[in-house]
């Protein structure tokens, strides 16, 4: 490291402030740049900085490299690879997504990624996904939300080319409709569904009802837990929504009457399921399908 020379500054070393260095774990090799500098090398890593008289003297010196090797083993931790420090703002690095795209990421937000406290989301690939998810429903992202709410976008219907915002969580469910050209729930197309239920206390349970998104339904409505063991066994397409809540209505009241026993208390499921009632336990799986094969017949009539 270029320094000026002794007849500069003073070259005097003070053993007061090789103890204060010593104590902070950091050897003093000599004074660098004028009276006021020392030439510093860490005990941790071995690397040299320089550094105040005064900071050694009152404070607490940093080592440059260790602090980078933190930065650097920061972002390994949260699944990143370090690509160098923004020269524009010292909070701030860039590091390389597991998709190879370039983030920049202020470092404690990535020290928090690192601790499992929250995730480093690439943003070319999330738009990536939410453009695959809008034409998934047969829709296409324009941007955010025009006034400015963080949970809607601002989407395209492909059918009718109608803008809409919608939230993004009901375009991932399927549970919205283009108020341009969709028909009303009432008479739109939907399913009487069967479901397969396993709690966590090992209780198998049937749930029957009726929806325009069975699976839907099943993953973004009635489940409250993870932990719940789930799918839909049976669907039976109805045609209007105004049908199927009448032939689902009439359902439950035979199975309540004529099968009073299969039908699950609501304190056996209450913690995982958002539901009062309409669920059965497994063994009436059969006589509920005997019941749906001949809805299903009449239907195709």
């Amino acid at each position: 490291m270029p320094h000026s020379t002794c007849e500069e500054f003073p070259q005097t070393v003070h053993p007061h402030w090789r103890a204060a260095a010593e104590a902070k774990g950091f050897g003093i090799l000599q004074r660098v740049k004028d009276r006021y500098h020392l030439l510093l090398s860490c005990k941790a890593c071995g690397e040299t900085h320089m550094s105040k008289i005064f900071v050694v003297m009152n404070s607490q010196p940093q080592c440059p490299h260790c602090i980078q090797d933190r930065w650097q083993a920061d972002a390994v931790a949260a699944g990143l690879k370090w690509a160098g420090r923004d020269p524009e703002d010292r909070h701030y690095a860039h590091y390389i997504a597991p998709c190879g795209h370039n983030l920049r990421r202020q470092f404690e937000m990535v020290k928090r990624a690192a601790e499992g406290l929250c995730s480093v989301r690439c943003e070319i690939c999330h738009a990536d996904k939410e453009q695959a998810e809008a034409e998934e429903r047969g829709w296409h992202l324009i941007g955010e939300d025009t006034g400015g709410n963080q949970n809607y976008r601002l989407y395209r219907h492909a059918s009718c080319g109608h803008v809409q915002r919608i939230a993004r969580a009901n375009m991932q469910t399927g549970r919205f409709q283009c108020s341009n050209c969709s028909e009303g729930w009432s008479s739109a197309p939907s399913f009487l569904y069967v479901m397969q239920l396993k709690l966590a206390n090992g209780a198998n349970l049937i749930k029957l009802g009726y929806s325009r998104d069975p699976v839907s339904r099943l993953y973004h409505q009635l489940l409250k837990t993870k932990e719940t063991e789930a799918q839909v066994l049976r669907t039976v397409p109805i045609s209007s929504g105004h049908a199927a809540v009448q032939i689902e209505k009439g359902l439950h009241a035979r199975l309540k009457a004529e099968h009073p026993d299969s039908v699950a208390p609501p304190e056996l499921y209450a913690h995982e399921l958002r539901v009062k009632s309409e669920v059965y336990f497994a063994d009436a799986a059969q006589v509920i399908f005997a019941m749906l094969d001949a809805i299903e017949a009449e239907e195709d009539s």
